[in-house]
């Protein structure tokens, strides 16, 4: 009697710990992967204006880890929000991709037969990477 409880103890006990294991995982940080894959050649990997495309842009990239400290301390998460999805200021002729657009014409590709919502989707992948933008900013 007491070796099955022992056992059910262990069993329960390494069961927590693998459950443990798997919540302490790494969670996909969508925003730096976005940040990585569409804005570090101009901004830089470390979002302070200067990757490798910046020589070729009219005017300088600017330094996304800045944007609080030049917004009176507060992150511009609106602001932030339309300039990248292209509504915003700086909509027009701009050397930063209208990423709205580029995204809506990713998830048309992506979702070609099945119904969703673009804005949804746009919005979503934007709203990450201004959240990421946000943990950048210096203090």
């Amino acid at each position: 009697m007491k070796i099955q409880q022992a056992a059910k103890l262990l069993l329960l006990g390494l069961t927590a710990t693998a459950c443990t294991v798997a919540l302490a995982q790494k969670r996909p940080d969508l925003g730096k992967r976005e940040y990585e894959n569409n804005c570090a050649v101009c901004h830089g990997s470390d979002a302070k204006g200067k990757g490798v495309y910046n020589n070729f842009l009219k005017t300088d990239a600017p330094d996304l880890t800045t944007l609080a400290k030049r917004n009176g301390g507060v992150f511009p998460v609106a602001n932030t929000f339309e300039i990248i999805e292209g509504a915003g200021k700086g909509h027009g002729t701009r050397d930063m991709p209208i990423w709205g657009q580029e995204y809506k014409v990713r998830a048309g590709e992506y979702y070609v037969d099945v119904p969703y919502n673009p804005e949804a989707f746009v919005s979503g992948r934007i709203l990450a990477l201004v959240e990421h933008l946000s943990r950048l900013q210096v203090k």
